[in-house]
């Protein structure tokens, strides 16, 4: 049984719980879209994001499951299938990082970061794409970031993961094309976000033309337009919203 919210598109919104991923779904919600808000461990967090969401007049619910857990995922996301349909809308951001010297890198952080971010899309994606193609509409949207682009020091598993998530991205839009179905990247820059909150600023913002932190509302607003109707020619991107960072 589908659930009935007369014309409300559906999207779901991984890493919601924060940052990024709260922003979108917030704007989201917003927007008129029913926001299914995933979380992985905080559940505190994840429903001070639902305050926000039915807040704003917005309509959604919570869905909790572990993005590097293959079966758990694909259990998670058949029962939302079963309950919504197609969805209308993916916004794949659920990401962590575990900085350090390549030379010092644990196989353990490497594992971890790689796995959540990388092997998490594919987890989650990968089971929601062919109702999408049944349908043949739907936006994907991938979060990436600056260092998959250019790289950053002390960031190998975090660059090289997100670097993944943009390849990913060209390829699975380059399939869904003729189905209507957009893929793009967003890549942050230096977002305000529990993310930076141990890094060293002064010397990071020395390398931004604008001199200046992002915001997450920054990031959700181009989310939000790649969601639209209007976004419907645009596919096969890496869009950055970073400042000016080369």
């Amino acid at each position: 049984m589908q659930i009935d919210d007369g014309n409300c598109k559906k999207v779901l919104v991984t890493g919601a719980s924060g940052g990024i991923g709260r922003a979108v779904a917030v704007a989201a919600a917003k927007e008129g879209y029913y926001v299914i808000a995933h979380y992985g461990r905080s559940l505190d967090r994840a429903e001070e994001t639902m305050t926000l969401i039915k807040s704003a007049g917005g309509q959604g619910e919570l869905v909790q499951f572990d993005v590097c857990d293959r079966d758990a995922c694909r259990q998670a996301l058949d029962k939302m299938t079963e309950k919504h349909g197609a969805l209308w809308g993916i916004v794949s951001n659920a990401g962590v990082t575990r900085d350090n010297t390549f030379p010092g890198l644990s196989g353990e952080d490497w594992d971890y970061v790689v796995h959540t971010n990388l092997d998490g899309f594919f987890n989650v994606v990968q089971p929601l794409t062919m109702p999408m193609c049944r349908k043949k509409r739907g936006r994907i949207i991938v979060i990436s970031s600056v260092s998959g682009i250019m790289g950053n020091r002390g960031q190998t598993n975090y660059s090289a993961s997100k670097a993944g998530l943009i390849g990913a991205a060209k390829a699975l839009a380059v399939e869904l094309a003729s189905r209507s179905i957009t893929v793009n990247a967003i890549a942050p820059g230096i977002i305000e976000t529990d993310m930076i909150k141990d890094a060293p600023l002064d010397e990071i913002l020395k390398a931004v033309p604008m001199r200046r932190l992002g915001q997450p509302d920054e990031v959700a607003a181009l989310a939000i337009f790649l969601l639209s109707e209007s976004a419907g020619y645009i596919t096969r991107q890496v869009i950055s919203v970073n400042g000016g960072i080369i």
